[in-house]
């Protein structure tokens, strides 16, 4: 069977037909074609690009018809196509060159976000010169991919099959960064209508974490007066996750429930974490979210002016509280077993509802109602305990017998807590002497410091809420440090090497980005049901991770293409377990054969992204 094309009154038209075996009248073997579909006219099926009719015949014999009527008419059992090319000592073509092909899937992810269209199109508004979509798709790729310095990003274009940018001004790199700063507000905007449309996103829940990044820097940003304004340097010292002496950047991201980033905001290095939350609700949530939710974060960005901003606009907040921070008719209400309900041995809870003073952000007293969850865990309390417990025996050791010790810097740091003011040396803050530590060291605040240790207090806007809903709930912030970890180690979104702020705002997007396409690729592994659960229960949080971010990158990595004489192209690692749980989760068919370059295009535009 094969498809031709021939002439009726001067209109070309398509049919498929077949070839039979006849006995003519003088008795001899001869073909005669039997009309088997008459497809109708090319005019009707044409889709403008050139070798339409050789791309039709080829998708035919490969059983991916492009018209589909004529699917009935595939045969499975036609004959495996056969390759035949000649290579001799010498030729070029006996070394390899392995060229990425993973970029058709991240590219589709683009598409599927409206980046592809958004970039696209405001280079055509704005008449810019250079290849502003290729600058971006090597930017997302590359985080993706390949994390490296912005020039070394440029320099892997050549790592993918087909080059991304035509034409290569390295500087050009820059610029796109510029861009990606001036239009945050539309990028943003779009992924998020998209997600929302597409990938059925529920902004019930908004998680936000703070974290910062380091640069290879020795110096703070100055700061800057312009006219009566004074514009603050982004690069400051500040209280650093990582321990880093070096300058620093804050960062405020926000998720959702599944653990999809929502958008970024950046602030000075030294900004306290609770003083980043105003802005970024005010900037990135605020006008954009218009159905309530609740706005979940933790002790250091609790602060009532944040409560006041949410309660105002209607939303509800589930937020950690600090013990060590509470009244004293507070903490002893936690510790009291009164009403405390047992659930076992390792796990209790209670709640109470109260009204509280407090001054909103601008100023003014009122009162608010809310719910306040203790509970006691002792997975948390054997948490706490393995991460002090060589500094509780330490205490312990001194007390015993404190002059068998010697005192580091470090060490009289950590104790300085639990020292009794009246016997330490105000002005210098040293431990001269080891032996008087122990009359030293108060054992008031060491039984305090123990006795809280496995509770945790919660403060709600949610009265009706059930207790251990409420604490469901928060325990999926926790999921947001798994994200923060992806961005720095995976996607190496730290040290930071772009200077002025603008860069390091776009650079922190596109890492949003890259963060953004890894977790879509998660949630559908997780949604094929590839993998099994190792959850116990159907828990509405799903943060499963299908893959972790590195085994996605490696994967992603080896899914490599050869160029073969005669035009064919050779799939590599197809048979990587990882790689293959990709394409499956995907539904990406990959038959084992050699591809043409039309084949190769027609795969791509295939992938679908969501359901």
């Amino acid at each position: 069977m094969f498809v031709e094309v021939f002439n009726n009154n001067g209109i070309k038209y398509l049919r498929l037909v077949e070839g039979i075996r006849i006995i003519n009248d003088k008795g001899r073997p001869s073909v005669r074609k039997k009309v088997l579909l008459n497809i109708g006219p090319l005019s009707k099926f044409d889709d403008g690009k050139s070798d339409y009719v050789k791309r039709l015949k080829e998708s035919f014999k490969n059983g991916k018809p492009l018209i589909a009527s004529l699917l009935p008419f595939v045969n499975s059992t036609n004959l495996k196509e056969e390759y035949s090319f000649l290579l001799s000592e010498g030729d070029p073509d006996c070394i390899g060159h392995p060229k990425l092909y993973s970029h058709s899937l991240l590219e589709r992810i683009l598409e599927e976000l409206g980046l592809v269209s958004l970039f696209a199109s405001y280079k055509a508004l704005t008449k810019i010169k250079f290849d502003l979509l290729g600058f971006f798709r090597l930017l997302t790729y590359g985080r993706v991919l390949s994390p490296a310095s912005k020039f070394s990003t440029v320099k892997q274009n050549d790592d993918y099959y087909e080059k991304i940018v035509k034409e290569v001004y390295p500087y050009n790199i820059y610029d796109t960064l510029s861009f990606i700063y001036d239009y945050k507000k539309q990028i943003i905007n779009r992924i998020n209508t998209n997600i929302i449309n597409k990938a059925n996103r529920k902004n019930n829940l908004i998680f936000y974490d703070v974290t910062n990044f380091f640069f290879e820097i020795e110096e703070n940003d100055d700061d800057i007066k312009v006219d009566d304004e004074v514009i603050l340097g982004i690069r400051k010292r500040g209280v650093s996750k990582e321990y880093r002496p070096q300058p620093i950047v804050q960062m405020g991201l926000f998720m959702d429930e599944e653990g999809m980033p929502i958008s970024i905001e950046i602030f000075p290095g030294n900004t306290l974490d609770h003083l980043t939350v105003g802005k970024a609700l005010a900037k990135n949530i605020d006008n954009v979210v218009n159905s309530r939710y609740i706005f979940v974060g933790d002790r250091g960005i609790c602060n009532y002016q944040t409560v006041c901003h949410l309660t105002d606009r209607n939303k509800g907040y589930i937020f950690s509280r600090s013990i060590k921070k509470s009244t004293t008719e507070e903490k002893n209400w936690i510790i009291g077993e009164d009403d405390y309900i047992n659930v076992s041995s390792e796990f209790k809870y209670k709640s109470k509802v109260i009204k509280k003073t407090v001054k909103d952000e601008n100023g003014e007293k009122r009162e608010i109602v809310q719910k306040v969850v203790s509970y006691w865990s002792k997975s948390f309390y054997d948490k706490e305990y393995a991460e002090n417990k060589s500094f509780l025996e330490f205490l312990d050791k001194l007390i015993t017998s404190p002059a068998s010790f010697r005192v580091s810097k470090t060490q009289a740091k950590s104790i300085k807590s639990f020292l009794k003011k009246d016997l330490l040396n105000s002005s210098t803050g040293e431990i001269i002497n080891s032996n008087s530590l122990k009359a030293m060291i108060d054992l008031e605040k060491i039984d305090e410091y123990k006795k809280f240790m496995g509770y945790y207090q919660i403060v709600t806007s949610e009265l009706n809420m059930d207790d251990l809903e409420v604490i469901e709930k928060y325990h999926g912030l926790s999921q947001i440090e798994n994200q923060f970890r992806i961005m720095k180690s995976d996607l190496q979104t730290r040290p930071i090497f772009v200077r002025n702020k603008e860069h390091i705002e776009a650079h922190l997007i596109v890492c949003m980005i890259a963060l953004l396409i890894l977790k879509i690729i998660q949630k559908k592994i997780v949604g094929s049901n590839l993998v099994k659960s190792k959850t116990k229960s159907n828990k509405k949080l799903s943060w499963q991770m299908g893959l972790t971010g590195e085994r996605i990158q490696r994967a992603l990595h080896k899914w490599t293409i050869d160029k073969l004489p005669g035009d064919y192209y050779r799939f590599n690692n197809l048979d990587d377990s990882d790689l293959k749980l990709i394409l499956d989760a995907f539904k990406i068919k990959i038959p084992v054969k050699l591809y043409r370059k039309l084949e190769l295009k027609n795969l791509k535009t295939s992938i679908k992204i969501f359901d």
